[in-house]
């Protein structure tokens, strides 16, 4: 009898061992799949951003949220495979980083929702409607023609003498409305602007050199996932060609580029982490209204001007939300 009865206790917890893992994998699956999708390499703090909007609503990475993070390291082949990667897991949502990453996605899936930190002109992705964009594409726009014009504005404040600007692109990400915006700025102003569009990085020395060559006082570096890879071989390219240099993110002006202005990465980031949990409860990426940044930052590195020979106008470092000394 007690044999059986030992028996009988032994099958019982058993069965009880065999079913926690089942439990344990019934409610990760119930758990919410997010999808995390950026261009380039994982070179700044914007999953780290967030996580941290994820915290702030409740989310914890493991326990009520699963995230799937891919990285396209700057090569977009490898992006388009890793956009049909996260399609075919079909999360609720797939955060994404830029213009260049929503292609990718919208042409892995029309339906899941796709919410983007780093919009760009909203008009350019086919939407219409800000207060209600449609489709099952939302999130945040970056005012990127106000921005390109206003960076030119202060290369100008900061450099009255200059004439002449060297634009720095990065193909296929050639950004036509931000180059009509800086030409008409730049003309404004009474300055000429040369562009230059970065091939593979071994040719990026002799183009630095070039823009001397062609006589160019300044540079303006537009905004790219691939540029982002690279922050300090860029700025050492600036610098070491006395190339006074402006750009839309502060991590270059962090590793000695000489200034900066833009919106705040960081905070654009964190938002997104509240359109995943309207979408989480229910709400349509296409009901939900793509927001204009709120949080914009200048940034200038007082070291570099002293190497590069340059006295920043007290005004321009009064205005200044940060200056490295």
């Amino acid at each position: 009898m007690t044999a059986k009865i030992k028996r009988r206790e032994f099958i019982t917890l058993l069965g009880g061992a065999a079913a926690w893992p089942l439990a344990a994998r019934a409610q990760q699956s119930a758990m919410p799949v997010v999808g995390y999708l950026e261009r380039s390499a994982p070179i700044r703090n914007d999953f780290g951003s967030f996580l941290d909007g994820l915290r702030a609503l409740g989310y914890e990475e493991g326990r009520n949220i699963r995230i799937e993070r891919r990285y396209g390291n700057s090569d977009d082949k490898r992006l388009r495979e890793l956009a049909q990667e996260l399609a075919r897991l079909n999360p609720v949502v797939i955060v994404v980083d830029g213009p260049i990453t929503i292609g990718m996605v919208q042409a892995a899936t029309t339906t899941i929702p796709i919410v983007s930190a780093i919009m760009g002109d909203p008009g350019l992705l086919g939407i219409t409607q800000l207060n209600r964009p449609g489709g099952n594409l939302t999130g945040l726009s970056t005012l990127g023609d106000v921005l390109f014009a206003k960076r030119v504005e202060l290369l100008k404040e900061m450099l009255p003498q200059i004439r002449t600007i060297a634009v720095l692109r990065s193909p296929p990400n050639l950004k036509p409305t931000a180059m009509q915006v800086t030409s008409e700025a730049a003309k404004t102003l009474g300055l000429t602007v040369r562009i230059y569009d970065a091939g593979e990085r071994s040719t990026w020395p002799s183009m630095f050199a070039a823009m001397v060559d062609d006589k160019c006082d300044a540079l303006l570096q537009f905004t790219d996932a691939k540029f982002a890879a690279l922050t300090t071989a860029l700025v050492v390219l600036a610098v070491a060609r006395h190339l006074p240099a402006m750009y839309g993110e502060r991590e270059f002006v962090e590793a000695g580029g000489l200034i900066s202005y833009g919106i705040s990465l960081g905070d654009q980031f964190r938002r997104t982490a509240g359109y995943v949990d309207k979408i989480i409860k229910g709400a349509k990426a296409g009901d939900l209204p793509v927001e204009q940044p709120t949080k914009f930052e200048l940034v200038i590195n007082a070291n570099t001007a002293k190497a590069l020979g340059l006295n920043i106008p007290d005004k321009l470092l009064a205005r200044a939300d940060e200056v490295i000394e």
